[in-house]
């Protein structure tokens, strides 16, 4: 069912885009939409958008990956043999789609017809959690989860899906790095809370920084030769360095539990999607941040994703409950069927 939803400081009751457009602009978001799809009791990582189209691909594991057209506001269809999609990956350019599979594959197909091209198994020790390509040199690397002591990047050929080559750093677990297009790769290494500065050809390391905290995200802002991060953990926040000797050049708080990061660069806007029920809203201006709000969701909406033509954030989340832990073991939690949601959050 497609609901038409408002979200303002007060309560209002309203519905339709016309009334979006004149809520109050001192809010930087309002939810215009929300959309439950059919799903089982599974949960989800990575959404991405197509770059330069309306298609959201959703990794929702055991739901498969989910293409859901943003224009139309509905799923078109689930790709083909993709159980377990954790971190989808679109390249246009290269007419393809890769998928980190949580059982260590790796699943790649045509990005027009949606058809399977391969699944093919990369990792023997767990699952891959997310990958990026690195537009110099043509290479895809994908990145395997948290480990015991290592993480393995597996380097493909984005235009065949060839791997080229496997390498190992001895950090336990490393996310996707930011690529400037110019041979350098900016690799964050979480649980370390460093900045590598790899050379993109070789994945030779050249620099390592301590930025102070868990970084988990990094993007590359080729307009002003700057490096946008994010970090988790207990000390959250977003910053901006530079890439020329790692300096942090603003830093600011934001809230727990941090998952998903946009820059929106019409509006000078960085939003963190954030596993307490919360997206921080950042402006930037120059080399400083500032916060500029708190929008809250709901608790356990950590992913989302721009989409650059309309500036409009999708985010997503399920009803959950959690469940105590049994034998000294790990609280579970359990995802609701039929209650995985797409919300469409305006900007003003």
């Amino acid at each position: 069912m497609k609901n038409a939803i408002l979200v303002a400081a007060t309560a209002l009751a309203a519905t339709g885009p016309a009334t979006a457009q004149q809520a109050d602009p001192a809010l930087p978001y309002v939810m215009a939409d929300s959309v439950t799809l059919p799903s089982g009791d599974t949960g989800w990582d990575y959404v991405k958008f197509e770059p330069g189209g309306a298609r959201l691909f959703m990794g929702r594991l055991k739901d498969g990956l989910t293409v859901y057209d943003v224009d139309q506001g509905k799923a078109v269809t689930t790709v083909e043999n993709s159980v377990g999609a954790n971190g989808p990956v679109l390249l246009p350019k290269y007419g393809r789609g890769y998928v980190a599979m949580d059982d260590g594959s790796l699943l790649s197909f045509d990005l027009k017809t949606l058809k399977v091209i391969a699944r093919t198994r990369l990792a023997d020790d767990g699952g891959l959690n997310s990958g990026s390509l690195d537009p110099a040199t043509g290479q895809l690397h994908m990145i395997t989860g948290t480990r015991p002591k290592e993480a393995t990047w597996f380097s493909i050929d984005a235009a065949t899906g060839k791997l080229l080559r496997t390498t190992r750093f001895p950090f336990r677990k490393m996310d996707d790095p930011a690529a400037d297009g110019k041979g350098h790769l900016y690799a964050p290494a979480r649980l370390d809370g460093l900045v590598l500065k790899l050379d993109s050809t070789t994945l030779k390391e050249q620099a390592r920084w301590d930025v102070g905290c868990n970084v988990s995200k990094m993007k590359y802002l080729a307009a002003t030769n700057r490096l946008l991060g994010a970090c988790t953990g207990d000390r959250p926040a977003v910053f901006l360095m530079d890439p020329a000797d790692g300096r942090i050049l603003s830093r600011v708080t934001i809230g727990k539990g941090l998952d998903a990061l946009a820059y929106d660069e019409e509006r000078e806007r960085i939003v963190s999607s954030n596993y307490e029920g919360s997206m921080s809203v950042v402006r930037r201006e120059g080399d400083t941040l500032t916060l500029v709000a708190t929008v809250r969701t709901s608790f356990g909406a950590r992913m989302m994703d721009i989409d650059h033509r309309t500036g409009r954030l999708y985010l997503v989340n399920a009803d959950s409950t959690d469940l105590p832990a049994k034998d000294g073991g790990e609280e579970v939690t359990v995802y609701h069927p039929d209650s995985f949601r797409v919300e469409t959050w305006q900007p003003n």
